[in-house]
């Protein structure tokens, strides 16, 4: 049967049929790199178990692992989560382990993974864990399990084909060197989660602003300097807009302002799902709203310039309520790790 058989058979156009068989040669490729590379690094694993002493203990720092190397081996690094796994927005693979494995022996295998466009994260299991609590890698700890995740979604949209494939075939090069069994959802299913996820993160992803028009009698940026300051509120790192904070979380900022020009009025922008409904944000920031347009004589209006009302100020609460209540119900509770990650 020809290719154009085959490809009228599957329903797909002659372009697209071609496409799909250079994505597998892509991937069969990857994997069989991946694998080759996996079998050289289990001949030198040897050699490299000596270096893991004290010089590789006294690089580690809250952010990193260092793990040490003999003077034949380049020195590696490798970057250590910040989150904990979720399987509502990661790809979620388990590699256990027939024998408890040294977490410096995992390490060096890791070291020299990519950083991947996506967030992507490893825990173990310890060996002597009752509670069975995964935890980040340690050079010295034991190891049952190890769970590799990477993050299907975020505000750059969903993770792509190549990416997870290559992510996945890693994973399984890593399980051949270190002789574990693997659990490992399918590639397609989990392209399909992250286009959900993605669908999810779209819907949710609300910014909402309170503006304060100063209706036509411009400040200077000293004046409006002086105001923010005395509410509170601190400047940005590139000092061009005002940020406020409680309990050294952020809450809503202002719109960027150029300092070199006149400012007619300012606008207080809060993001929606990194905020927990129980921090108040969208009253602070309306109250804020209202003391700044009395202080400067101006006015609280919507985007389209006309004053805000008693009647919207109540239709954007209820329309707060109900996105909160859906973020829930998607199992990514406002102001939550699993929001943050997903809205970054």
């Amino acid at each position: 049967m020809g290719l154009e058989q085959i490809a009228a058979t599957l329903g797909l156009s002659e372009l697209q049929f071609a496409l799909g068989l250079i994505g597998l040669l892509i991937l069969a490729v990857v994997v069989m790199v991946n694998l080759r590379n996996a079998r050289s690094k289990r001949e030198a694993h040897t050699q490299l178990e000596s270096s893991f002493g004290e010089s590789a203990a006294n690089s580690r720092t809250s952010d990193r692992v260092e793990p040490g190397f003999s003077e034949e081996a380049a020195a590696a690094e490798l970057e250590m989560p910040r989150f904990a796994i979720d399987p509502r927005i990661d790809c979620v693979i388990t590699l256990r382990f027939e024998s408890p494995i040294k977490g410096s022996e995992i390490l060096s295998e890791l070291a020299d993974w990519p950083r991947f466009g996506a967030h992507w994260i490893c825990e173990g299991l310890p060996a002597d864990d009752q509670d069975g609590e995964w935890q980040p890698l340690d050079l010295d700890g034991n190891y049952a399990e190890l769970q590799l995740a990477i993050q299907l979604a975020s505000r750059r949209g969903p993770i792509g084909v190549l990416e997870l494939s290559d992510f996945c075939s890693r994973s399984q090069a890593l399980a051949e060197v270190l002789g574990a069994q693997i659990d490992m959802p399918s590639v397609s299913t989990m392209l399909e989660s992250a286009k959900e996820l993605d669908m999810i993160a779209a819907e949710s992803d609300i910014q909402l602003s309170i503006n304060v028009a100063f209706d036509g009698k411009a400040k200077t940026r000293a004046e409006l300097d002086a105001l923010m300051l005395e509410r509170n509120f601190v400047l940005s790192k590139n000092n061009r807009s005002y940020e406020f904070y409680s309990n050294n979380q952020i809450l809503f900022a202002s719109n960027t302002l150029d300092p070199d020009q006149p400012i007619t009025g300012v606008s207080l922008l809060l993001e929606v799902p990194l905020l927990a409904p129980e921090q108040m944000g969208f009253e602070r920031m309306l109250a804020e709203g209202v003391a700044v347009a009395e202080s400067m004589q101006g006015r609280i209006v919507d985007d389209n310039g006309v004053n805000l009302t008693e009647n919207a100020v109540i239709a954007i609460r209820h329309h707060l309520d109900g996105l909160y209540s859906r973020l829930e119900q998607d199992g990514i509770a406002a102001g939550s790790a699993t929001a943050a990650r997903l809205f970054n």
